[in-house]
């Protein structure tokens, strides 16, 4: 019953995809909306992100460093675990996830609240493709995410380095040599290609939530956390599946 149940979940999310890249909504239109989504739900999420990282990254460096009893040991390597950490998974991970309850329950309670007072049926009665008009803004607002991520992982080893430097763990000079060290720049392809992936499932699941919920307010939270729960499983099963085909 449940597999059923899971397969018909599905199903309905792909053909929501089908009629959001279908009949579109005037341009005008549109560039009002994408801009609205821009502020809602990349600019707004800027102070968050910058608080988290900054303070993420300086654990990171602080644990990194309390962690190494060896003397041989130099202390470069804090700056490079930092470096890997933030890049490659904490910034687009990490971030990725409370994105997921901020973004994605936003997204959830906005659209949930227009079907439970029929706003997307009078959308629809008017002709517009509701999904279109709704879902397409998000996509391509949040295609701008990797911006976000690029901030998150600036302040991470800025917090790294504060934290090493001031904590006495490490010297500037140190700590700069270890996050210049063994640099890959495919690492950098690898962290914004998932942080692609992942921006696309923050826009489109949670508004699969929130576009076929059924009932009134109460509903509607519960949308809201089913959002978060699926969001959060598909970034993560997304991360270890992107993780085997880039990096293996």
């Amino acid at each position: 019953m449940y597999f059923m149940k899971y397969l018909q979940d599905i199903g309905s999310y792909f053909l929501m995809l089908k009629k959001v890249f279908g009949s579109f909504t005037k341009r005008s239109v549109l560039k009002h909306l994408i801009f609205k989504e821009i502020d809602d739900l990349i600019i707004g999420s800027l102070g968050i992100v910058a608080f988290i990282s900054f303070f993420v990254g300086g654990v990171v460096a602080i644990q990194t460093a309390l962690n190494m009893d060896n003397p041989i040991i130099p202390e470069s390597l804090i700056g490079f675990a930092t470096r890997q950490s933030v890049i490659l998974e904490f910034a687009p991970t990490f971030i990725s996830i409370i994105m997921a309850g901020k973004v994605g329950s936003f997204i959830t309670s906005s659209i949930g609240s227009m079907r439970v007072t029929e706003q997307i049926d009078a959308l629809e009665v008017m002709g517009i493709n509701s999904l279109n008009y709704l879902v397409f803004p998000k996509i391509v607002a949040l295609m701008f995410y990797p911006f976000v991520i690029i901030l998150s992982m600036f302040l991470g080893i800025l917090g790294g380095w504060v934290a090493a430097v001031y904590g006495g763990f490490s010297s500037s000079a140190a700590f700069i040599e270890g996050v210049q060290q063994d640099f890959i720049p495919y690492q950098l392809f690898y962290a914004f290609f998932k942080t692609c992936v992942f921006a696309f499932i923050l826009a489109t699941v949670p508004s699969w939530q929130g576009f076929y919920m059924k009932g009134g307010a109460l509903e509607v939270g519960k949308a809201s956390t089913n959002s978060f729960v699926w969001t959060s499983v598909l970034i993560i099963a997304s991360n270890y599946i992107i993780t085997q085909l880039l990096l293996s």
